[in-house]
């Protein structure tokens, strides 16, 4: 149950964050992209202070032997480049361009009641679904195929 009142707190937090900082209203996102017209700078300090106070948190709780509520840290350990991180970096790039909404923002527009973030979620939660089978149906062609 703390595991789950924790990550509740987390998401508020997280949430409160991306709506005060703006990164809800995709109209404010895509004038931050618009570098030839009615540039917006401001978003650029918001992420630099995520990767500041991401860093700080990391130097600290990846001093922990575990986290609080898990047995062990789940860190990523693939290092290389491949096609599909190269195509959703791409994919998320155009998206969050086009529409001015990333995952992580979406989320929080919905609660500000946002209707375009109905949009973005329901087509987000579309390609994921494609994305997965489309995935799915590679490997197993590939197993049947080297086998």
């Amino acid at each position: 149950m703390q595991k789950i009142l924790s990550a509740g707190l987390i998401g508020l937090i997280f949430g409160t964050g991306i709506a005060v900082s703006g990164m809800a209203n995709p109209a404010k996102v895509l004038n931050f992209f618009d570098f030839a017209g009615t540039w917006d700078p401001s978003l650029a300090f918001v992420m630099g202070g995520a990767l500041i106070v991401t860093a700080i948190g990391y130097f600290f709780v990846l001093k922990r032997p575990a986290p609080v509520f898990d047995k062990a840290f789940h860190l990523p350990t693939r290092k290389d480049i491949d096609t599909p991180l190269l195509a959703g970096s791409a994919v998320f790039g155009i998206g969050w361009g086009i529409s001015g909404f990333c995952p992580g923002g979406s989320i929080p527009a919905l609660g500000l009641g946002e209707p375009d973030a109905m949009i973005f979620v329901a087509a987000m939660v579309a390609g994921i679904v494609l994305a997965r089978l489309a995935r799915n149906a590679m490997a197993s062609r590939s197993t049947t195929q080297n086998a």
